[in-house]
């Protein structure tokens, strides 16, 4: 019998506390190709892990992923109640999804995480990842959008160090604000923040985002040459 790439999970909502049912992507079948430079993985054999990243809860609408925080702040679940669960349609994420539903997935999160005040880190997270699954469609118009309140919600993680007790360190956060940057022609901040990435190789560390840094950074002075001679 073949295994299926998939399993059920079963998942406690962060909100309202009930179970309900997701799937997930077995690792043995998450085989990445190759990443680009802003870390979108490109999966091998049409399996796409990122499509089941947001739990998306069947009772009230709320919709989270593994980096949110338990915490509600007061008042927080009265607003998630009133935005979210009183507009709620039902909608079945239980199944295979495509990448028009998770778009709507990790647009929920989105919507979820900026209500419920999670660190910027984590919305940034969530931008970027509706940047890339925009890519796949090669809608220019929406991953552009979402590139850029992506590299917005790293440049306030990175003023308010909100990052600091998460897996994003000084190096990639100012890696990502560069390289976002770049993708959206905003090279002064690119310049900026690449320069500062590769200021840190004398500490050691992260090595390979510095020499990605380093190879974006060339890209933008060979084109600011190039503009210069037109």
């Amino acid at each position: 019998m073949e295994i299926s790439p998939y399993y059920e999970k079963k998942v406690q909502c962060l909100n309202c506390k009930k179970e309900f049912s997701t799937l997930k992507v077995r690792s043995k079948f998450i085989k990445v190709e190759y990443t680009e430079t802003d870390f979108q993985p490109i999966y091998a054999d049409g399996v796409n892990a990122l499509y089941y990243n947001v739990f998306v809860c069947e009772h009230c609408g709320f919709s989270f992923t593994e980096d949110f925080t338990r915490y509600f702040a007061p008042g927080v679940q009265d607003d998630i109640r009133i935005q979210i669960t009183e507009k709620w349609v039902h909608h079945d994420f239980k199944g295979e999804r495509t990448v028009f539903q998770a778009i709507q997935a990790y647009k929920l999160a989105f919507l979820c995480g900026t209500i419920k005040k999670e660190k910027f880190v984590a919305t940034a997270g969530l931008a970027l990842r509706l940047a890339w699954l925009y890519r796949s469609l090669k809608n220019d118009g929406q991953e552009q959008r979402f590139i850029k309140i992506s590299r917005d919600h790293y440049m306030e993680s990175y003023s308010t160090e909100d990052y600091s007790s998460t897996q994003m360190s000084d190096v990639r956060i100012m890696y990502m604000i560069a390289e976002l940057s770049r993708r959206i022609g905003d090279l002064e901040n690119a310049t900026r923040f690449f320069s500062r990435v590769i200021e840190k190789q004398s500490t050691g560390g992260e090595a390979k985002v510095i020499d990605m840094a380093k190879e974006q950074w060339a890209i933008i002075r060979k084109e600011k040459e190039q503009a210069r001679q037109v």
